[in-house]
């Protein structure tokens, strides 16, 4: 299997993200109930913040930001980072975060070969687990991760800065 491009979902393509798939990117993010106060898109140009992130993520051998591709536009993405550690005998980690898929396409299966995907990636790359977040408030994002075997096995904790 490439690694770059594979075709699991009907007509869409996963595939790393290139710079001109931001303003995209930026618009899955935002059209949620949470991240419609997340994220900031205007009238015209994104933020100059968003520009310098993905440059960073980008550059970074250590994250990647998937993007899943259907009728000549993205349709889906996730941030995927690659963690090392001691625990698990210095063993690597994989972080899945900022999941979305088009609202008019969720149920189609997209989200779930999406994520079986950035699995297989960290597979390929030896990591020893895979974890994400989900928040609390997204009942059915929780039953859709333990659908693909996730198991709520911590308590996650985050603080706002």
């Amino acid at each position: 299997m490439n690694p770059s491009r594979v075709k699991p979902a009907g007509e869409v393509i996963f595939r790393e993200a290139r710079r001109d798939d931001l303003a995209a990117i930026v618009h899955l993010l935002a059209n949620d109930s949470l991240g419609t106060w997340r994220e900031t898109i205007g009238d015209g140009a994104l933020p100059a913040a968003y520009e310098a992130a993905f440059e960073v993520i980008a550059a970074d051998p250590r994250n990647q930001i998937i993007v899943g591709e259907g009728e000549a536009r993205v349709v889906a993405c996730l941030q995927l980072t690659f963690i090392p550690g001691l625990t698990y005998t210095g063993g690597e980690r994989a972080q899945i975060e900022g999941v979305r898929v088009d609202a008019t396409l969720r149920g189609s299966g997209i989200g779930r070969a999406l994520i079986e995907y950035a699995i297989s990636l960290a597979r390929m790359r030896g990591c020893v687990l895979v974890q994400l977040t989900t928040d609390k408030r997204r009942p059915e994002a929780l039953a859709f991760y333990q659908a693909l075997g996730f198991a709520a096995s911590h308590e996650g904790m985050k603080l706002k800065l």
